[in-house]
């Protein structure tokens, strides 16, 4: 990738929505992704295969994903949680998978009820399922800044999990902020220390703007090589195992943030921030 050109990750569809209390109409969650794809995102994270008891606004994974419109050059993907969920997420068509896992035993015992280790060792067989259809799966590492439970995060916990997930085939690993407390200078010290076992081709940043320093620190990420961040259209979402997390960084804050810079994310800001217009509707609606 080119130094002055830089991919973004829509998460809207899944990490924006999943957290929502009122139930989005499928159709309204196909249109919306209908429209992302449309603004010039060229990765899209559509949905995800868990179980509707704990996520019931993902309940419609499986019609989200077989409905999707193919676009070229448009990559959909789909967060699963084991074997099942991947096995699933392929059958419905998804072009891409990604697994999560945390850098603090605490969230990994809330959100998955289970050890950082005993999690990715679930993963070893969707690593398995994805490199027999051939389809990358991206890791998402959640809390590499701070824990709802644990408070601050050791860089070098971070590190330690980035490296596991590489180790088993991660194509690519996500470093999550989850609750938006990061602030630029733990960043790059958080980054740093995962540029010692990963080249930053394999490292993205995931940032929630909870404390209003979420463009600081895709700042600092993106100094020490990062060119990969995610974004929520519209700022929406939060984990529901993270209290406070709400509020993911905006995809048009972070499109507008790279075109000040003179940085292609070949996006349509003027039809982004539309589409953003058209979600915060629906959402209010």
């Amino acid at each position: 990738m080119a130094d002055r050109e830089v991919v973004i990750v829509e998460v809207g569809p899944r990490d924006g929505l999943q957290n929502e209390k009122v139930p989005i109409a499928t159709a309204d969650k196909l249109a919306l992704i209908g429209k992302l794809a449309s603004v010039g995102l060229a990765r899209i994270e559509a949905t995800a295969f868990v179980s509707p008891r704990w996520v019931p606004q993902m309940a419609d994974h499986d019609a989200v994903m077989r409905c999707l419109f193919p676009r070229p050059g448009v990559t959909y993907s789909a967060l699963v949680p084991n074997e099942r969920g991947a096995e699933a997420a392929l059958a419905a068509g998804a072009q891409a998978l990604a697994v999560f896992t945390a850098a603090s035993e605490s969230f990994s015992q809330k959100n998955t009820n289970c050890s950082i280790a005993e999690g990715i060792s679930r993963f070893e067989p969707v690593l398995a399922l994805a490199r027999s259809a051939g389809v990358p799966v991206r890791g998402y590492v959640s809390c590499a800044l701070d824990c709802p439970y644990e408070g601050e995060i050791a860089p070098s916990a971070v590190a330690e999990v980035t490296a596991r997930l590489l180790a088993i085939g991660c194509s690519e690993i996500a470093l999550s902020d989850t609750i938006g407390r990061g602030t630029p200078d733990r960043t790059a010290q958080m980054i740093e220390a995962a540029l010692r076992v990963a080249a930053a081709t394999k490292l993205a940043g995931h940032f929630h703007d909870t404390s209003g320093r979420a463009l600081g620190n895709v700042e600092a990420a993106w100094r020490l090589g990062l060119r990969v961040f995610d974004g929520a259209i519209g700022g929406t979402g939060g984990c529901p195992y993270a209290p406070g997390a709400a509020g993911n960084l905006a995809t048009e804050r972070l499109a507008a943030h790279f075109a000040a810079k003179g940085i292609e994310t070949g996006i349509d800001l003027v039809a982004l921030r539309s589409a953003a217009a058209w979600i915060g509707t629906l959402l209010r609606s």
